[in-house]
């Protein structure tokens, strides 16, 4: 039986444990490079026991970002950046994983902490999004949607076949496409954001055509013997939009193209919604257990799985292969070794590089003094 610490091997790959790091967006960037904040942010997470660590959603076109600050994949000179994220991630004995992206209509955005609202396209930061179909997000994306015409459909492919290349020159080893959270590929899937009447819009399986496609065009460049995967999303939470019954058909077609792996998440494309369940712990756990069962496809989930409990039950059931942690890897750059330290983990400490659990064992000092918070009683 495997539990969360138990090595995970996905085609040419092995992950020490199933705890991967989910990419979260960091606005540190500048013209899409990533410097020293995030050789610092991934390697010390690395350091920290994950199995699998991911950087940011990387743009495959500058427009593919959600603002200026965001971190891109569309020119070589970025390579050298990612270069050194994965050569730190890799020294600290975890993975290097990449997640590509567009943001699609969702994209020139003000900073989070500057109101997150969507800049008009002539504004100095910000730019035309494009979508689907010519329909504005709404609320805090108002502005129009230039609707993608088939010929800039099949440069988008490129592009993301492009970003694969580029990331394997990086030294990435486990490549995820994101097609969730309302971004370009979840707006193809959605019908609350494609109403096209060509190929690519109208039925379920013509509004998976891009996401065909661009899977295609990536395993074309992308070596077989390392794990391609996708984020999906499952769940617009709006009887107009994507059903889960929906997500659990893409999926199955997604892997006679190459999918090695679904990572469930949300669609987010309105906001409005009902029943959201985002105060639920582990509330995406049952419908990827249900998509691994009924497509026969491993399956990695995020979303309130902080709990050390949580987190190590969902895999020992067998009901998820990996789990992947966002907020818990800000707040706690060694969660893994805290949750080992929490579940009785024979050697949490072996879950550090060598010489930090050296210092670790070797000079202990008194009961306390090593800044581990007690560990709760069983």
């Amino acid at each position: 039986m495997p539990d969360l610490f138990s090595p995970y091997t996905l085609k040419g790959v092995t992950l020490r444990n199933r705890i991967a790091m989910s990419p979260m967006t960091m606005y540190r960037s500048v013209d899409g490079r990533m410097g020293d904040f995030h050789v610092m942010l991934m390697g010390s997470r690395a350091a920290g026991g994950f199995g699998l660590v991911f950087p940011e959603q990387i743009a495959i076109t500058p427009d593919g970002r959600t603002g200026t600050c965001c971190a891109g994949i569309w020119d070589d000179g970025q390579v050298e950046g990612l270069a050194r994220v994965t050569a730190m991630i890799k020294a600290m004995g975890a993975v290097p994983a990449i997640q590509l992206g567009h943001t699609g209509r969702k994209g020139s955005e003000k900073l989070p902490w500057q109101g997150k609202t969507q800049l008009p396209p002539d504004h100095p930061d910000g730019w035309q999004v494009r979508a689907p179909s010519a329909i504005p997000y709404g609320g805090r994306y108002p502005y129009p949607v230039h609707a993608l015409t088939v010929a800039e459909i099949h440069d988008l492919h490129r592009a993301y076949a492009e970003a694969a290349r580029r990331a394997l020159a990086a030294g990435f080893e486990w490549l995820e496409m994101h097609f969730a959270h309302g971004y370009l590929g979840a707006s193809f899937f959605s019908p609350l954001a494609n109403q096209r009447t060509d190929e690519y819009g109208g039925s379920l399986e013509n509004r998976l055509r891009f996401h065909r496609e661009a899977l295609d065009a990536v395993r074309a460049v992308w070596p077989e013997r390392l794990p391609l995967t996708m984020r999906l999303g499952s769940d617009d939470f709006n009887e107009k939009g994507v059903l889960f019954d929906d997500a659990v058909l893409a999926v199955g077609m997604l892997k006679e193209h190459g999918l090695d792996l679904a990572d469930l998440s949300l669609g987010m494309n309105t906001d409005d919604v009902t029943d959201l369940p985002f105060g639920e712990v582990a509330f995406m756990v049952e419908r990827a257990h249900r998509v691994r069962r009924e497509v026969g496809i491993p399956v990695g989930v995020s979303w309130n799985l902080g709990i050390p409990e949580v987190a190590d039950r969902v895999i020992r059931e067998e009901r998820v292969d990996l789990v992947f942690l966002g907020r818990p890897a800000l707040s706690n750059p060694h969660w893994p070794v805290w949750a080992a330290r929490e579940l009785g983990h024979s050697d949490p400490l072996s879950l550090l590089p060598e010489d930090w659990s050296w210092w670790l064992r070797n000079r202990p000092g008194p009961e306390g003094s090593l800044g581990w918070p007690p560990v709760r009683p069983a």
